[in-house]
This record gives C-alpha cells, structure tokens and sequence, in this order.
C-alpha cells in the first residue's frame, strides 16, 4: 500500500507544481498587459494635466486656431496638426508604392543571390538615427531640390488652375514637401519589411497553382498574393504611417519651423513634434509650456485616431474575407 501511495503522492505534487506555475505565468503576462494599458493611460492624463491651462482658456477652439504668439500668450494647434497630417500623408503617397515594389522584387524576381544583401541594406536602413536623415536632409537633399527640382515644378505646375498654389512658392528647399520626403526615405525600410515578411508567408501551392493554369507573375501578385496577405499588409503600411506621424528630429530639420497656414508643399511650415522640439527649452511661461504640452495631447490624439481606424479596416476586411 505504501509503494502504490508514494507514486500518486509524487504525481499529485508534481501535478499542484505544475498548476502553482502555471497560474504564476497567467498572473506574469496579465500583469504585462495590463502594464502597457496603464502606461498608455497614464502617458494620455499626464499630457491632458500637462494642458490644461490651454485647454481651460482655450477651450476645444485650441484644436482649430491658427494663431501662436508666445509674447501675446495666443495659442492654438491648428498649424502643427495640419502640418503633421500633410507631411505624413506625402510620405505615405510616395513610401506604400515604392515599398511594395522592393518586397516584391525581393520576394517574386530578385535572384536569390541578390536577395540577402538587399534585405541586409533595407535593416541597415531601418536603424539609422532619425537625426542622420534630419542631418542628410539639410545639407544633402535641400540644396539639390533648392537648385534642380522646386524651380521647376515652381515654374511648370505652379500655374495649372486649380492646384497651382500647391505647387508655387519660392524654392528655398525647405518645406513641407521636403519633409515629406525625407519621411518617406524613413518608413520605405519599415513598410518594405512588413511586407517582405508578410509576402514570405504565401503558400508556395497557391502560387505554383497560378503559375501551372497559365497566370503571369504580375497576375500571381495581384490575384493571390496580394489578397491572401491584404490584411499583414495595410497593418504594415499604418505601421509605418504612426512611425511618421510621430517623427521629429528628421523633419524639424527640413521643414522650415514657419508657424503659418499654407497650401504650397514649397513653403516652410511646422508640425506637432518640430514645434515641441524647437519651443519646449524656450517656453517662459505657465501657459506657453502648457500649450506645448497640449499640442503633445493633439498628437497622441492624432495617432490614437489613426490607428483606431486602421484596426477598424483591419476587422472589416476580417469579416469580408469570412475570419
């Protein structure tokens, strides 16, 4: 009786072991949830505390005001948000196209010789310090669009009725234009690894199938690869548009840092994090350190926005494809 009991007394230990931890690692990654929730909560109500003397005197009008004056105590958020939007979004227009066609050469045509040190550049890419591209952008990409390229769209598209003003303006290099161009330089490497890797995971079948009934490649990327990974994909692509949305130091050098509304991609302008970075050492007052906290709230609030909707998209497109 005692050599059948000492079996079922070692296997009913080992069996409350077992539960003891495993109840201890649901408790350790509960905790590691719920301590990303409580930062993001506390990060939003440390910066809306941060504003509220913006806010109180202000009101919601903070949001849609295009005035700021430190020595008039007159503040508002309207011009960095709409330069923060507008840079993002000529990123976007420029990276998505371009990032799509470097994971496809890489997953589809590129020889498998060429394709490691390919990849190998595109993460060296990736982890270049924002402030280099910033650096680049000033002394490197300025003068040449300065010189080469803004005269000339100046002078061609500056006239066209009805989008001219976009394209008119003096050719200083810097701008908005600028700026959206270096942070296209800056999300290509991020946008091309979602994809590359997101591409690599198509069944080798779905696209041999494609190929034995007679489809060319351009029809195997649109018609299979691209709807079984559409999903991965527009993650990917938001990813990379939080990434420039939240940008600072790369575009606080080429954007100008001129706080004034204007259409022309060719003029200075401002953006959320450039105005953060450049006013927060010279803020001299309560409510100018308020306002420039508050403009960090806008930002949360543009990207929280932004991402909110992508998830939307992300469950739509779920439910379209029947998951």
């Amino acid at each position: 009786m005692n050599a059948t009991s000492l079996p079922a007394t070692a296997d009913t230990r080992r069996d409350a072991a077992d539960l003891r931890a495993d109840r201890a690692f649901r408790w350790l990654v509960s905790a590691a949830g719920v301590l990303v929730l409580v930062s993001l909560i506390s990060a939003a109500l440390s910066m809306l505390w941060g504003g509220r003397q913006a806010f109180s005197r202000f009101g919601l009008e903070f949001f849609w005001r295009d005035a700021w004056n430190p020595v008039l105590q007159d503040f508002g958020a309207l011009v960095p948000i709409y330069g923060t939007l507008v840079t993002a979004l000529i990123a976007m227009v420029i990276a998505v196209p371009i990032s799509f066609g470097i994971a496809m050469f890489l997953t589809e045509i590129a020889p498998k010789w060429l394709r490691t040190p390919v990849g190998a550049a595109i993460e060296l890419l990736a982890g270049i310090p924002s402030i280099i591209y910033g650096m680049w952008g000033l002394f490197v990409l300025v003068p040449f669009l300065a010189e080469h390229v803004y005269p000339w769209v100046d002078d061609n598209l500056g006239g066209i009725p009805g989008i001219g003003a976009v394209f008119s303006g003096p050719p200083l290099g810097l701008g908005m234009g600028t700026a959206g161009l270096v942070l296209a330089i800056m999300v290509i490497p991020f946008i091309s690894s979602v994809m590359r890797e997101v591409f690599l995971t198509v069944p080798g079948q779905l696209k041999e199938s494609a190929y034995a009934l007679g489809s060319t490649k351009t029809e195997v990327v649109w018609d299979v690869v691209l709807p079984y990974t559409r999903s991965a994909v527009i993650g990917g692509i938001f990813l990379g548009l939080g990434r420039a949305l939240g940008e600072t130091m790369a575009v606080t050098f080429v954007l100008g840092n001129a706080h004034r509304l204007t259409v022309s991609l060719l003029e200075p302008g401002n953006s959320i994090a450039a105005t953060i970075a450049n006013e927060f050492a010279e803020a001299d007052s309560p409510m100018y350190l308020s306002s420039l906290i508050a403009l960090g709230f806008v930002l949360f609030m543009v990207t929280f926005v932004v991402l909110t909707i992508a998830r939307l998209m992300l469950r739509q497109l779920k439910k379209r494809e029947g998951n």
